[in-house]
């Protein structure tokens, strides 16, 4: 590891050399990437400039016991220092272990997010309702900026299909842990009885995928443009604005009527297109690694269930690292991050753990 640190930190001194040479600045797409490298490695070259710190104390506190001539007092005082920067030295190489693991590149970005009503009929579509807002509220607790990209409503306050992106820096980092099926259990008000129903519904997060990363022939689209319907005052109705996108290839449809413009609709059922056109080729690497990989975390595999919400007891599990939280009401409402911290630091333990191996 001090290897690789000790290259880092030459290479990050060479990109400062660089990028305060007046020809790179000069040639911006030049200047930007060596920025953005530079920037990477920052936290990196911060953090072991701290260890080397740490140790070189250590050492001098060492020798210092060794030559002796220390009264009771002082020798004291060091062995207590030495014992602290032990405890230092070894949470500073576990974060440095944690910054060179290798970062996945989707992190940064915005992601759509995709809901859809599973088994249990109408108390589905409510819990699909459910999940929306919590995502929503989590959005603006985080500063995140939420848009609607199409909804399927089904009158009672639920969502056969909702689909919405939430923009903004680490979006994805966060919330790619979601992805998987949510199941509820809870009495429906419908229910005379006071039986306990158990529904589903399915959550996908993709990263938003820019124009160059999916490259999609227009011979392979079929484009369809009908009346919008629901909610959307005097234009509903009125003008085909709405848009159904197909792609021939995979079968993938698309369907975007959120805005009253028929090109808004048709470039925001685009970036849903490649948002999940991308995916598919995700999905694709990430099977080719998954006997490699032992956590399931963020793999995107949706097939099994990952967290049940359950009313009557005020709880939530998430099953794949197997915690509880009883913070019920405040977790619908969008303080999922306890729930996320979890599952971002058993990812890291279980991808350092492989490093290791």
């Amino acid at each position: 590891m001090l290897h690789k640190l000790d290259f880092i930190q030459e290479k990050y001194e060479e990109l400062s050399k660089k990028i305060a040479d007046p020809e790179v600045i000069s040639d911006n797409a030049l200047f930007q990437k060596l920025c953005k490298e530079h920037s990477a490695m920052e936290p990196i070259v911060a953090k072991y400039s701290e260890y080397k710190d740490i140790k070189k104390r250590f050492q001098e506190d060492k020798e210092m016991l060794q030559e002796g001539g220390l009264d009771d007092e002082m020798e004291q005082l060091v062995k207590e220092e030495i014992k602290e920067l032990e405890e230092q030295i070894e949470i500073t190489e576990k974060e440095l272990k944690l910054l060179l693991l290798p970062k996945d590149p989707n992190d940064d970005k915005n992601v759509i997010v995709e809901i859809r009503a599973g088994a249990g009929g109408d108390e589905a579509a409510l819990f699909a309702g459910d999940l929306f807002r919590m995502y929503t509220r989590y959005a603006e607790r985080h500063n995140f900026k939420v848009e609607l990209l199409s909804a399927n409503e089904t009158g009672i306050g639920g969502y056969k299909e909702v689909v919405f992106m939430i923009k903004g820096q680490g979006a994805y980092s966060k919330l790619k842990y979601e992805s998987g099926v949510h199941r509820v259990q809870r009495v429906p008000q419908t229910e005379s009885g006071g039986r306990i129903h158990t529904s589903t519904a399915t959550v996908a997060v993709l990263p938003e995928v820019e124009d160059v990363e999916v490259d999609i022939n227009p011979n392979d689209l079929r484009v369809d443009v009908y009346r919008s319907s629901g909610h959307g005052g005097q234009n509903v109705n009125t003008t085909d604005s709405a848009v159904r996108i197909t792609h021939l290839p995979t079968g993938i449809v698309v369907t975007c009527q959120d805005e009253k413009s028929q090109i808004k609709n048709r470039e925001k059922a685009l970036k849903v297109l490649r948002a999940r056109l991308y995916e598919i080729e995700l999905q694709k690497q990430q099977s080719q690694i998954a006997e490699e990989r032992k956590s399931q975390v963020g793999s995107g595999d949706r097939s099994e269930k990952i967290r049940t919400y359950n009313f009557p007891q005020s709880r939530i599990t998430d099953h794949r690292i197997g915690l509880t939280v009883y913070k019920f009401d405040a977790f619908l409402d969008g303080e999922i991050d306890e729930m996320i911290d979890a599952l971002i630091t058993n990812d890291q333990a279980e991808k350092l753990k492989a490093a290791g191996e």
